[in-house]
């Protein structure tokens, strides 16, 4: 299955199951990852990965990233860089690789695709260069990969 485009990647996150879609929120992660600097995040989408973690195990990290998220927030509102402000949105999608996947999952999970395209558009704006990588096309073959499998 080819996904060409938002409305097939939307629709395709709709038919994963929860354990594709929790797999899916932390590729999405893993490709903006270098985008921060927070070892909490890279714990999160570790236990993210595990096919038996427990929800013990999902809600502790829940917990860490989501405080990541705050803290990352709260440096935003001081030094004003776009180089947090990645780091911030990359964050916020790592909540996602690793909170309960309630209703399905797929909106919790889009929006996760969506913190990270923001992230990569704020390192675009803090280098001032353009980038060849486009995250949406990234995350297409993602989900691609996991559909496939």
């Amino acid at each position: 299955m080819a996904i060409n485009n938002d409305k097939e990647f939307k629709g395709a996150l709709a038919c994963m199951n929860p354990s594709q879609l929790r797999l899916a929120a932390a590729g999405f992660v893993d490709s903006v990852l270098p985008l921060s600097t927070d070892e909490r995040i890279v714990a999160a989408v570790k236990v993210a990965r595990q096919e038996k973690a427990s929800e013990t195990e999902l809600e502790m990290q829940l917990r860490s990233v989501k405080a990541a998220a705050l803290a990352s927030y709260t440096q935003c509102g001081k030094l004003c860089d776009w180089n947090s402000q990645a780091g911030h949105f990359v964050a916020k999608a790592a909540v996602r690789c690793v909170e309960p996947l309630t209703d399905g999952g797929a909106q919790s999970v889009w929006e996760g695709a969506m913190d990270a395209r923001m992230a990569r558009t704020c390192e675009v704006i803090a280098t001032g260069e353009g980038t060849e990588n486009n995250e949406a096309q990234v995350q297409y073959r993602i989900v691609e990969s996991l559909l496939n499998s």
